[in-house]
Parts: structure tokens; sequence; C-alpha cells
């Protein structure tokens, strides 16, 4: 009999390290992005005519659909109880498509009226692990902490039981996924708010077509040459932050 109850104990041992050893490699997570439109906008006489036109806060939900190492972030929907201005709740084109193995990401933005593709390696991010953990939709997560644009500070936790090196837009390079982003300042955060692992549609993993493409580079000068006229002749601290977080939000 004590044989037969250590044979049964071994055995659920087993399972269960059998079960904590399945980890997801496809799924569609959804996020609930979060951004405070009023510090966003600055405190200029635009924004001042804007405030009581606009809540406080976007609520937005986006679709990450990952599956064989590749993957496809894009706009879903934004929040039912938001009340903006009609020329406000314009639908968000951007496409971030990612593909893991060779390293390159292909993403769509709409800025200054027309659609831009962008076609460049995935940007490399050094993280520094902090001992801090949370449950995200339900999955164990580690804190880790990367800047971007080489001065802007990331907040991110992510779980090792999805099995895909990445995250919401362009942040990747953690030993799994990204499930809470938080960029204080953009005034953004990013939370997975569900996953689900059945039905996943891998037909919309695809890169755009386009007869042109920019490098990141490339990009980077053509918002600059653009929006040279936005800011000049105001060297306030306000102003350049203004303009950063322009050009932050357009390369992210």
């Amino acid at each position: 009999m004590k044989q037969i109850l250590i044979l049964l104990t071994t055995t659920f041992i087993c399972l269960s390290n059998i079960k904590a050893q399945i980890f997801i490699d496809k799924a569609t997570i959804e996020f609930e992005v979060v951004s405070n439109i009023k510090k966003n906008m600055g405190d200029d006489s635009w924004a001042e005519r804007m405030s009581d036109k606009l809540p406080l806060l976007k609520k937005e939900y986006y679709d990450y659909t990952f599956a064989d190492n590749k993957s496809v972030y894009v706009f879903n929907r934004l929040a039912e109880k938001e009340k903006f201005p009609s020329w406000w709740r314009n639908e968000n084109k951007n496409k971030w498509y990612t593909d893991f193995t060779t390293g390159t990401i292909n993403t769509e933005k709409e800025m200054f009226g027309s659609m831009f593709n962008i076609s460049d390696s995935l940007p490399k991010m050094e993280w520094r692990l902090v001992n801090e953990s949370r449950v995200i939709a339900g999955f164990n997560c580690k804190k880790a902490v990367s800047k971007i644009f080489d001065s802007v500070y990331i907040f991110a936790f992510y779980t090792e039981e999805i099995m895909i090196p990445s995250g919401p837009n362009n942040i990747n390079g953690l030993p799994g996924m990204i499930m809470g982003l938080t960029i204080p300042r953009l005034f953004t955060s990013w939370i997975a708010t569900k996953v689900s692992v059945n039905a996943v549609d891998v037909s919309v993993i695809k890169p755009t077509i386009a007869k042109k493409y920019f490098t990141t580079t490339a990009i980077q000068k053509l918002i600059d040459e653009r929006t040279k006229e936005w800011w000049s002749g105001d060297d306030s601290d306000e102003n350049k932050q203004q303009r950063n977080r322009f050009l932050w939000n357009a390369l992210l």
C-alpha cells in the first residue's frame, strides 16, 4: 500500500511538472491602451482651447496575434464609453508586423494624412531585470526596465509562459511576452486583458505589401523635415517635449 501511495504521489508530481511546462506558442492577446490626452498635448494655446472638448484619458483596445515566430499588432476598437468629437474618433490604421526568425519588422503608420511603410531590422533593446512580479491576465509576470530613444525609460512585465520575445508596438527582447508596459514620458500604459488560444486567425499575420518602404532613419529624417516649422521660434522645455513626444510616438 505504501509503495502504491509513493507511486501515485510521484505520478502526480510528474504530471504537475508537465502541465507547468506547457507554454503558449500561438494566441491572440487583447491589450487595453490608456493615454493621458491632456498631458500629451502639453499646455500651449491650442491645448488650452481643446481642454474642455476632450476627456482626460483615451482608452483603446489592440489585438496582438502570433504564431510560427511571427506576429501582427493592430487596432481593434475605441472604448465604448469614451466621448470624443467625431473628428477624433478615426480608426487607428497603424499596423506592426514582426518576423522574429529574420529579425525584421514591417510597420504601417499614418502620418501627415498619408500611410507610410517602414521596413527595418527589429530594434535591439537592453533590459535590466527587477525583483518584482505580478499577475496579468492570469499569467505570472516578471518586471524589467529598458530605455528607448536613448533616454526614455520603459517599464515592462513579461511572462515566460507565452513563448515569443515581444510586446506591443515594436517593444521586444525579453524571454517571453510583455503583458504590461508603461512609458511615463508618453503618459501611456498597455495592459493585456485577455489571451485567446482557440480559433486563432493566423491569416492576419502578414506584412503590408507596398510600393515604397522607408527605413527607420529615413522616416525620422522625413518627420524632422515636415515638422521643423511646427515648433520654430520657441525654445521652451515644454515645446521641446511636445516635439519629442510626437517623434517618439511616430517611431514607436
